[in-house]
């Protein structure tokens, strides 16, 4: 197979994340196939994070290295699961230890769900601790903001302006990359320093404003082609009618958003270049492509999202792999060649199922 060299553009959602642990996991399989350029949202900047620090090491030991971070990362994800959230709320609320066998006997998301509305991570005192952080500074290869390896950039939303923020570059951290995971009714605002004013800025999960951003990707050095690791389902058949399905719907279409307003920007440069009026224009008309499985994400739900389960873990990853596989099959040979999403079809409606664009 020819060289080729692609973006990839990785949204987040929590657990179900590991489905894109598992679509790279397949395409670093390819050596003819270079990963150019990163953007990550929440579990998409972990994964982000992880592979662009293995790959900085270059040739097949960074390829071995991006999957050694990978692994790491969503084991020890799949710890901050069922116990660990249980003890997490007893520590804001504690109760009997009769109480705590009996609450340990269910999944903690409606405990969550609910205690999230009167309780805040702030009432932890001095108890308090950001999981990801340890995780990401203790990866088999954890500094991800060097040269070397893909173009990384993280979103997150500036609290304050509700405004999107990429880091990229010498803005990359650690702290950049958890303030991109930050869901606020979890975890603390991440605070960092503005470069340019020098003032602190505290910023929430980049789901909220790019799910994942595209635009850092239209970058002239980097490649035309974005593949876009789809985790949130486009659509969803049955109408969400009690009140969890329905605000499981709400936060699917609202982390969405962003990334279809975007999408709709590239339709229509997109016709911009059929009509050829772009010239002497300095816009890029990208080549789109999507892996996705929306049959799998449609039997699942948004809750699961919050328990990072070993044996949920493990499907998303098989699910993640098969579904890079088929793409490979079907569309190697589309790569910096064209496009296998139709925008047009996909405004109007028509969403593949499995994969391909």
């Amino acid at each position: 197979m020819k060289e080729k060299s692609i973006n990839l553009a990785l949204q987040g959602g929590g657990a179900h994340g590991a489905f894109a642990w598992g679509v790279l996991d397949r395409l670093l399989e390819e050596d003819w196939l270079t990963i150019s350029g990163i953007s990550g949202t929440s579990a998409g900047a972990l994964n982000g994070a992880a592979i662009t620090a293995g790959l900085a090491l270059g040739g097949r030991n960074g390829r071995r290295a991006a999957r050694e971070n990978m692994t790491y990362l969503w084991t020890e994800v799949a710890q901050v699961s069922d116990n660990r959230m249980i003890r997490w709320l007893h520590s804001m609320m504690p109760v009997p230890r009769g109480m705590q066998r009996w609450t340990e006997m269910f999944t903690p998301v409606a405990w969550l769900e609910s205690l999230s509305r009167v309780f805040s991570p702030y009432d932890s005192g001095p108890f308090y601790s950001n999981p990801l952080a340890a995780i990401l500074h203790e990866m088999p290869y954890p500094v991800f903001w060097k040269e070397g390896g893909p173009r990384l950039f993280v979103s997150a939303t500036n609290v304050r302006t509700g405004r999107i923020k990429v880091f990229g570059g010498a803005n990359l951290s650690v702290a950049a990359v958890t303030a991109s995971a930050c869901l606020p009714t979890l975890f603390r605002a991440v605070e960092i320093k503005d470069q340019t004013t020098g003032e602190l800025e505290a910023y929430w999960d980049g789901g909220y404003t790019g799910n994942p951003a595209l635009f850092p990707l239209y970058d002239p050095a980097l490649p035309r082609d974005i593949v876009i690791v789809n985790i949130n389902p486009m659509t969803r058949d049955a109408l969400p009618k009690t009140p969890a399905y329905i605000q499981d719907r709400i936060n699917e279409v609202s982390f969405n958003a962003s990334l279809l307003g975007e999408l709709r920007a590239i339709n229509f440069v997109k016709r911009l270049a059929a009509e050829e009026r772009l010239t002497n224009r300095p816009m890029k008309n990208v080549l789109v492509h999507m892996v996705l499985d929306d049959m799998l994400m449609n039997d699942l739900n948004a809750r699961s999202k919050m328990i990072p389960s070993p044996g949920l873990l493990d499907r998303m990853k098989a699910a993640g792999q098969a579904s890079a596989h088929r793409f490979i099959e079907d569309h190697a040979d589309a790569l910096n060649n064209r496009d296998t999403v139709d925008l047009a079809e996909l405004f109007a409606g028509v969403m593949p199922a499995r994969v391909s664009g």
